[in-house]
């Protein structure tokens, strides 16, 4: 189980949206006690194979151990994420080796994630090669929703869990086979809490945060917005017609995290998009630069 949730992340697929292929495999949850498979890229891995880069440890609260059937449930959420973060590590090795951008969206369900992707897919169309990996419980739907807007998408569905891990987004790149230089673009499941425990090894975290959210959200889930490097607000044409105030929701932001970069954005007007693409741009340089560091 995860370490707050108690998801069990087994039932999970993953679909490869260019051929149909269809994979089941056990969630990294499946097994506390024995080691976990290696790691099916079939290449070697880049040179920085624990950069540590835009990743917090925000895991442990101040929970009291919990016993079932003689088994510290405490130590055995510790080896689950000790199991993903090797993992990650290998997965953000193997992004820097190639000079990939990884990144990982995270929102509240209904955000928008999907929306961006897909307006971002567009607006960049030609110029940067963008892959995606899609998360979500069930259903094949937004992945179906990116291949139609012309990135190469796989759709991993987690079944009971609630959130991608490590060894998901192993398998999926082992799909998915973007080439050297290209952006990958993680669509976790809709959820703010457990995407902020596990690391899939993305060299950045970005948080969705719709207008029609409310202003409190970073000072109620605190972990993953203290976890981002941006933070997108999203659906901001509708701000004239909602009852939100941008300002106040900036400053929860900051309380967090000071030092995350914030930007808005409409993928429906189009407001803010040229900004995060430009920053796509930059990120994606820093990534290839970071490789040869």
């Amino acid at each position: 189980m995860c370490a707050n949730c108690g998801c069990q992340g087994e039932k999970a697929t993953i679909l490869d949206l260019q051929t149909g292929a269809t994979t089941s495999i056990a969630g990294a949850h499946h097994d506390h006690t024995h080691d976990h498979p290696s790691h099916p890229h079939g290449h070697e891995h880049g040179p920085n194979d624990a950069s540590d880069h835009h990743h917090h440890d925000y895991r442990h609260g101040d929970h009291a151990p919990h016993h079932h059937k003689g088994i510290d449930v405490v130590d055995v959420e510790a080896r689950i994420l000790k199991k993903n973060d090797e993992l990650a590590a290998k997965n953000r090795a193997w992004f820097a080796g190639r000079e990939i951008l990884a990144l990982n969206l995270v929102s509240s369900p209904g955000a928008g994630k999907t929306t961006l992707l897909e307006r971002t897919i567009g607006d960049l169309a030609g110029t940067l090669p963008l892959f995606v990996i899609e998360g979500d419980q069930a259903t094949a739907n937004d992945g179906e929703r990116i291949r139609r807007a012309g990135a190469a998408a796989v759709q991993v569905n987690t079944g009971t869990g609630c959130h991608l891990d490590a060894d998901m987004v192993t398998r999926a790149l082992a799909a998915l086979k973007p080439p050297p230089g290209a952006v990958v673009m993680i669509e976790n499941v809709g959820n703010l809490v457990c995407p902020a425990l596990f690391d899939l090894g993305e060299r950045a975290k970005v948080v969705i945060f719709p207008v029609t959210d409310g202003e409190d959200k970073p000072l109620k889930y605190p972990h993953i917005f203290a976890a981002a490097a941006t933070v997108l607000f999203s659906k901001i044409d509708l701000l004239p017609h909602i009852d939100f105030s941008l300002a106040e929701a900036i400053s929860n932001v900051r309380k967090v995290n000071p030092y995350a970069k914030m930007l808005q954005v409409s993928p429906r007007s189009g407001q803010g998009m040229a900004d995060w693409c430009d920053w796509l741009r930059a990120e994606l340089a820093a990534a290839r630069q970071s490789a040869f560091a």
